[in-house]
């Protein structure tokens, strides 16, 4: 994107001065570039998610982690994403590989949590690899929560109306890759 911005960026100079000598051809072709950047590379739209609020006034969803169908709730207070050790068994993750040794604190009190990095998760169409996240000790949580280690990476967050707008960034595709389907 930064990229795609700064040649731009150049383009735009490029064309100013041209514009400011007053060569009608070099301003012919500077055009030209310009609207074929703009037909090569375009915006797909930003994927977005709505969640209704629960009766509870929680921000409930279904995610999947690498895969697999979990629940969880939003939760900006926590700094990662957090699993209960039940989910992460679900997972597939390698439990007698973690080191417990991450002091954590939650509504129901002190625990000690273990360090990994989810592959892939993913809420909707919003999809997130190489995620930091935390499991908790056995019987420790009863709630996935889904923190700032995954919605740090989205463009926006915000409530309006009850309901919790989540919006990732566009990427820019070529026009010859638009066809494709990607496959997961």
């Amino acid at each position: 994107m930064i990229r795609f911005l700064l040649v731009l960026a150049i383009l735009a100079g490029t064309a100013g001065a041209v514009v400011a000598y007053g060569d009608p051809d070099q301003i012919a072709r500077a055009s030209h570039k310009v609207s074929h950047i703009f037909r090569a590379q375009t915006a797909t739209p930003a994927p977005a998610v709505q969640i209704p609020r629960g009766q509870g006034g929680e921000f409930a969803l279904k995610a999947k982690i690498n895969g697999v169908a979990a629940p969880m709730v939003i939760d900006t207070g926590a700094t990662s994403v957090v699993l209960t050790w039940e989910t992460a068994k679900a997972i597939g993750l390698p439990l007698e590989m973690l080191e417990y040794d991450v002091d954590l604190e939650t509504a129901g009190g002190h625990t000690k949590a273990a360090r990994l990095t989810l592959d892939r998760l993913s809420v909707g169409h919003l999809v997130e690899k190489s995620v930091p996240a935390l499991v908790v000790q056995r019987g420790q949580m009863k709630t996935n929560l889904l923190g700032m280690s995954f919605l740090d990476r989205l463009e926006s967050w915000g409530v309006r109306a009850d309901k919790l707008m989540l919006t990732g960034y566009p990427e820019l595709q070529s026009s010859h890759r638009r066809s494709r389907t990607a496959i997961d």
